[in-house]
């Protein structure tokens, strides 16, 4: 979790905003009175009661910024703000839904709201611990792949430029600016771990051996599987299909593989579906674009746990990462035969 830390701490660094004050709040009303449940999910993509006993007292918090003059937006108004935003990606809708309320304001509210949300990625974003053999089991119920805790990839989250010397490496090998973000994901499509500090020129292979997650394969504090594709190197814990299978039994490893692995695609598909920010150009900046990125991940889980309805959305963005070739050859010799052992050991019969 040494990233997610470090996420914490550089978010912690920002200077407190200092509230704009209001002569006249036109009240909209709450819209958890005013709205049907439906609507409320439509609209915000959680249910009444999810945003009133879970989300609600994760932004009570901002009353203590509020100064004493004008009058205070309450959370549950700047919760709606933000909410509507991840779910639409659009400042016009979520002012059109609260006429009173400036753009300039809202983009401040939802950065507030963000930072709050994304604090909690501690709590929400983690393996399960003593229940990891609830992973394998489950993961084994898909496609008889044995020893499966997760799965891991990177997807690109579109940025606007964020400007000076480095603002070139946020440019994908697609030409377009982008955080690339590494999941690792559960089999209930849940997020476990998650690195949001990567500019997108950076390789997920790169991004996954930087990472935290990694140390605790290597150090035993997670045992286990990692499915991923051919960006990332074989290895004694992280496992990837045959580029060329050539027995019945390496086509049945590859099968396994690529049926247990699509669940990250359909996390992501779930996560960006839910919350359509994502899946548009974040026009914040850098900082505040990790902050939203953050707080989504964090609620894409409460939804998770909370059996919450989704919309999926398919990925266009050609997840076929281009395989590359690894330059430690003897590791390279090491992972094969790891892998060969394994298939010769689960999939021969």
């Amino acid at each position: 979790m040494a990233d997610l830390y470090e996420f914490i701490q550089y978010v912690e660094d920002d200077v407190a905003y200092l509230p704009i004050p209001r002569q006249v709040l036109r009240d909209n009303g709450n819209p958890l009175e005013v709205y049907t449940n439906n609507e409320l999910y439509q609209r915000y993509r959680f249910c009444r009661e999810t945003i009133q006993t879970t989300l609600l007292p994760m932004v009570y918090p901002l009353y203590n910024r509020e100064s004493n003059r004008g009058l205070p937006i309450p959370p549950i108004i700047k919760l709606c703000m933000a909410l509507r935003f991840y779910a639409t990606g659009s400042y016009q809708r979520t002012v059109g839904d609260l006429m009173a309320i400036s753009q300039s304001s809202a983009c401040r509210i939802i950065n507030e709201v963000s930072e709050i949300i994304a604090r909690q990625l501690p709590r929400y974003i983690k393996f399960p611990g003593r229940d990891i053999a609830r992973n394998r089991r489950r993961f084994y119920e898909i496609a008889h792949f044995p020893g499966v805790i997760g799965c891991i990839d990177g997807t690109h989250i579109e940025i606007c430029s964020p400007g000076g010397p480095t603002a070139e490496t946020f440019r994908n090998r697609k030409g377009w600016m982008s955080i690339n973000v590494q999941v690792v994901c559960g089999p209930n499509n849940e997020i476990c771990d998650i690195v949001i500090r990567w500019p997108g020129s950076a390789h997920d292979s790169r991004i996954f051996n930087s990472s935290a997650v990694k140390l605790k394969f290597e150090d035993g504090t997670l045992s286990g599987l990692l499915l991923g594709d051919s960006a990332y190197q074989q290895s004694q814990y992280l496992f990837t299909p045959i580029l060329n299978p050539q027995t019945p039994a390496e086509h049945r490893y590859n099968t396994a593989h690529i049926q247990t692995r699509t669940i990250v695609e359909r996390t992501f598909g779930i996560w960006k579906g839910r919350f359509r920010c994502l899946h548009l150009c974040l026009n914040n900046k850098l900082r505040n674009a990790i902050r939203i990125i953050a707080a989504t991940a964090v609620l894409h889980n409460i939804a998770i746990s909370q059996r919450e309805e989704f919309p999926l959305l398919q990925e266009d963005e050609n997840r076929g990462n281009i395989p590359v070739r690894h330059l430690n050859d003897r590791e390279n010799v090491r992972g094969n035969a790891i892998r060969a052992a394994f298939i010769h050991r689960h999939f021969m019969n």
